[in-house]
């Protein structure tokens, strides 16, 4: 049995090691565990994505939890960030959201929130695997037997937590909006939610099936959403993916608008505000090099962490930053939730727009986006690269050529078998060619 936690939870395929319903059993009494041997005995809230898979998985797991004499609340389907506020608003023991975000249908997986909203930090992940993978949390003999409630109000309760993110409550008044809700957890709340904040809504890819969620679509398929904007002239185009935690806008030109972007542009308006605490923004190492230029010209502090959503809001906390992301698209705002949250990100830069009476095509150019190569390659092994010769020697290479006109990182997936390339630079030409040729040599060396 092989590691279960990756940067973002457990995930995997569906029906397969580790997601299948015995093993999520055990997963699901494992954390019921913890909680019981750290806390007091509370609820643990459970909701899901619009997967096909999702429905047996919760069953498994609330089965797990239950034999542990904990109860569940079922939220049903609604997007991460929402099981980690009602995690919160309800005091339960933890959230957990049954998802593979931005995956295909066919993959599904398991995040986990404490009691705070805040994921569990990676000791306590390591924890229960060690626990998992070791010895097998037995069924906990007890005279109480624990029930599942549903939430019935779910939906409405975390819908009123985003109107509070803003002032007035019809400040998008004639606005023209296309949302594209990937077929998945936001389907129902995003185009409602826009609707009554006064925008003029159009909703595409918000009819799931269990198979069609994040299907050319969302926040990584954004070419129909164009297409969409520039259709209806719309003001902008919100993509979200499969459980609502990322978001990628298009502009009123067709152009997309990523993650490092949006958090340019947030940072600008937080600090002409005064509302930017601490003057400081975090991304991860892999921001492109054009964030830190901005930031720089804003007279704005700007700290890096490895990849993961995890790891920029521990550096948050850690530094006092309120503004944070990831260039995919996850966006934290410290002061609004304890998460990434592709709604609250939206809601962000819609009301930037609105008070500055400017195209997002124009906030944009808070950031100049320097070329970026990114090259997936499939690997048989993770070794350190530091004991590889020939990949550090290609690296080393590469770094002496572009000197101070670019960068190379190259670093594994956290969950996927796969060593991710990425160079940036001046020239398109020639990062394409530093990137295939250093991703030749990982493929040569630990490739398939």
């Amino acid at each position: 049995m092989g590691k279960l936690f990756g940067t973002d939870g457990i995930r995997g395929a569906a029906d397969t090691y580790p997601l299948t319903p015995d093993m999520v059993e055990i997963i699901g009494r494992t954390i019921a565990d913890h909680l019981l041997q750290h806390q007091k005995p509370a609820a643990v809230v459970v909701g899901r994505d619009t997967r096909i898979s999702g429905p047996n998985i919760e069953k498994a797991l609330v089965e797990g939890i239950r034999s542990m004499g904990i109860d569940v609340l079922l939220a049903g389907i609604l997007p991460t960030p929402g099981v980690a506020f009602l995690t919160r608003a309800l005091k339960a023991g933890a959230g957990i959201v049954i998802s593979a975000s931005h995956n295909p249908y066919y993959d599904n997986g398991i995040k986990l929130f404490n009691g705070d909203g805040f994921k569990f930090p990676d000791e306590t992940e390591s924890a229960i695997e060690a626990q998992i993978l070791s010895d097998p949390v037995p069924v906990l003999s007890s005279d109480r037997i624990a029930q599942v409630h549903p939430i019935e109000d779910a939906s409405a309760q975390y819908t009123d937590f985003l109107k509070r993110v803003l002032d007035n409550t019809e400040v998008f008044k004639g606005l023209r909006i296309v949302i594209d809700c990937s077929n998945g957890a936001t389907h129902r709340i995003a185009p409602v939610l826009f609707s009554d904040l006064g925008a003029d809504v159009e909703t595409i890819f918000d009819s799931p099936d269990g198979k069609n969620i994040n299907e050319n679509c969302g926040s990584q398929h954004t070419d129909t959403l164009s297409r969409k904007v520039l259709e209806n002239r719309a003001d902008v185009g919100l993509a979200f993916d499969g459980d609502g935690d990322r978001l990628i806008a298009v502009d009123e030109t067709g152009g997309e608008i990523t993650g490092d972007r949006m958090l340019a542009i947030s940072a600008r308006i937080l600090k002409d505000s005064g509302a930017l605490k601490n003057n400081r923004v975090v991304s991860t190492v892999m921001s492109n090099m054009g964030l830190g230029e901005a930031l720089r010209k804003m007279g704005i502090e700007h700290i890096m962490t490895q990849v993961g959503d995890r790891y920029v809001m521990e550096e948050m906390k850690r530094s006092g930053a309120i503004l944070g992301g990831e260039d995919s698209g996850h966006m934290i705002f410290l002061n609004h939730h304890t998460t990434g949250d592709g709604i609250v990100t939206a809601l962000n830069l819609l009301k930037a727009m609105c008070v500055t009476a400017t195209p997002l095509s124009h906030l944009a150019e808070a950031m100049t986006v320097y070329p970026q190569v990114l090259h997936n390659v499939d690997v048989s092994s993770k070794p350190d690269l530091d004991s590889v010769p020939e990949i550090m020697d290609a690296i080393r290479r590469a770094e002496d050529r572009l000197k101070e006109r670019g960068r190379v990182l190259v670093r594994y997936s956290g969950t996927q078998p796969q060593c991710r390339v990425m160079v940036e630079g001046a020239s398109q030409e020639e990062i394409t060619g530093i990137c295939h040729g250093i991703a030749d040599i990982i493929s040569n060396t630990i490739g398939n």
